[in-house]
Order: C-alpha cells, then sequence, then structure tokens
C-alpha cells in the first residue's frame, strides 16, 4: 500500500498550492480547520487515526496574522505552539513523518525601527534565533520546539514572504495589483529586506521533499526553502506595476517609521538556502522570475480547487 500524504491546513494559500501540485494518483488526504482543530489533541488524534509507518503529514496550518497575534497571544499559541506539537505527538506514535512549515519571524533580528547597524548576511538553520520581537515569531518559534520535542524525526522548512499572487489574493503582491487601478500613487517600506516566495514554488519543493524520504540530512532537520534573492518590499511592489504594464515610479519608498504597524517588522530576515541544497534539494528559482510566473502564467486558479 502506498504511503499517504496528509496536508494539514489544506484550505489555506500554501495548503490550496500542495494540493493543486500534488502528482496525479496520489493519496492525499487534505484536512481543513473543518475537518481538524489542531489546537485540540483529541481532534488531531481523531483525524489522523489512520496514520500508518510510512505516510507523510505536511503542516502548513498557522495563526499568520502577524498584527493579530499581538492581540490574540493565547490564539496565536494554540495554532502555532500547541498545533504542531500535537501533530508531531501522532506521528511519533505512528511511525510516520512530519513536515512543519514555519517562519523568518523567529529570528530576533532587529526591528526596522531600530537604530545601528544592519544584518547583511541570510539566515542559517543553525543560527541563534535569540527572542523574536513578535508574539507571531515567538509563537512559531515555540512550535517548532513542540513539533521536534514530540517528534525528533520530524523535519522543519522555514519559508518567508509567501504569496500567490492571484489579483483576488489577500496578499502582499495580490494586493499591490488591485491598488494599482485603485491609486495614483502608493506607499510602499523601503527598509524591510526578504525573499518573496511563491507559494506554488513552495509547494513543488514540500513535494520534492516529501518525495526524498526522511533520510540522513533530512529528518530531524531544520531547512530553509524561499525563492532565491533578497529585496524590499518598495522593489516587490515597482516588479508587481512592471509585471501588469504599469509605472514602477509610480511606487513611492517609505520608511516603515512612517507606517506603523502593532507589531515590528525585522529590518532584515533572508533565509540562506544551502540548508536545503545540502539536502539534496533542487532551490527554488529566482524571486524575479517566480514573481513573472505567479502574474502572467498562474496555471489553473487555486480557488477553485476544493478540499
Amino acid at each position: 500500500m502506498s504511503p499517504t500524504t496528509y496536508i494539514v491546513g489544506a484550505g489555506g494559500q500554501l495548503g490550496t498550492a500542495l494540493r493543486a501540485r500534488a502528482a496525479a494518483g496520489a493519496d492525499v488526504r487534505a484536512l481543513t480547520s473543518a475537518d481538524v482543530d489542531i489546537t485540540d489533541a483529541s481532534s488531531v488524534t481523531a483525524a489522523l487515526a489512520g496514520l500508518r509507518a510510512g505516510d507523510v503529514v505536511l503542516n502548513c496550518a498557522a495563526f499568520t496574522n502577524v498584527d493579530g497575534a499581538e492581540a490574540d497571544p493565547d490564539g496565536s499559541y494554540a495554532v502555532n505552539r500547541d498545533g504542531p506539537t500535537h501533530l508531531a505527538s501522532s506521528t511519533a506514535a505512528a511511525g510516520a513523518w512530519l513536515i512543519h512549515v514555519s517562519t523568518d519571524y523567529v529570528f530576533a533580528g532587529a526591528a526596522a525601527t531600530d537604530a545601528g547597524p544592519r544584518r547583511s548576511r541570510p539566515y542559517e538553520p543553525d543560527d541563534v534565533t535569540g527572542v523574536p520581537e513578535t508574539v507571531y515569531g515567538a509563537s512559531k518559534l515555540a512550535g517548532e520546539r513542540g513539533a521536534l520535542g514530540a517528534d525528533p524525526t520530524a523535519t522543519v522548512v522555514r519559508t518567508a514572504w509567501v504569496y500567490t499572487g492571484g489579483p483576488d489574493s489577500p496578499d502582499f503582491v495580490g494586493t499591490m495589483r488591485r491598488l494599482e487601478s485603485q491609486r495614483d500613487e502608493l506607499t510602499v517600506v523601503d527598509d524591510q529586506t526578504g525573499s518573496p516566495t511563491y507559494a506554488v514554488d513552495l509547494a513543488a519543493g514540500l513535494w520534492e521533499l516529501a518525495a526524498a524520504g526522511p533520510r540522513d540530512g533530512i529528518a530531524g532537520a531544520v531547512l530553509h526553502a524561499t525563492n532565491e534573492g533578497s529585496v524590499t518590499w518598495h522593489t516587490v511592489a515597482q516588479a508587481v506595476f512592471t509585471e501588469i504594464g504599469a509605472d514602477p515610479s509610480r511606487v513611492r519608498p517609505c520608511t516603515t517609521a512612517q507606517f506603523p504597524r502593532p507589531a515590528p517588522r525585522p529590518a532584515f530576515s533572508v533565509l540562506s538556502g544551502r540548508s536545503w541544497a545540502a539536502a539534496g534539494l533542487t532551490p527554488l528559482r529566482d524571486w524575479r522570475s517566480a514573481l513573472h510566473a505567479a502574474i502572467t502564467d498562474p496555471g489553473p486558479a487555486l480557488d477553485t480547487l476544493t478540499p
């Protein structure tokens, strides 16, 4: 009997992309929040009752509202810490493999509004995380530790700045596409640097990882997977305008201090892809090529899929 892959958080941005990129004939079980409450251990046990040795659980469920987490830390920790810990307990008991998706926000870094020198070297998985400055980052870091503590063979994959980019998508790229037709000019922060990651590319990478299996260098490891390259949000917005045939000079730069948010944003949160390549996995393409594909050749509409 072929292994089954359970996608937890199958109704979200990445979960939808994972379903779209699943190989034909693969045994995939999509679990949305209507199917399992990962904050409840008994709900997880029930939803994964058929889990067997060799099966894979891909967890992309998360409380991702960075500002909302500041107002609801209990909710953030319930999903981002307790959820993956419950899933890891089930995979450990069954002899299955958990792949848990995490974030660049687990690193403390420096807030974009802080004075002083800025980091310029991409983060490696073994770099000290420090104490994250946001509830979201702290809860995701606790989730990494909870998952690996409950199942030492689990694999954590950190990523960053994920988007699908459709014209109706609520992510940054989709928002820029909509605002272009609504405003003469936009002002976008130009002092936060990261790696935009196309959800479809990340999904393809996660499927490659799942196919590789929990071998040495992967089982129990923390890996980083983003599209290659690093830019500011302002540069991304200008690139979006260019792709849709608009004048990129209509996007004006500003500082984070001029655009305050409840949760502090890191000045630099670029993740190094060396660990991904060292594990024998295909590096994700450069961010600019990925953005072009997202806007000009997105393939089937991800939001038309049903779990």
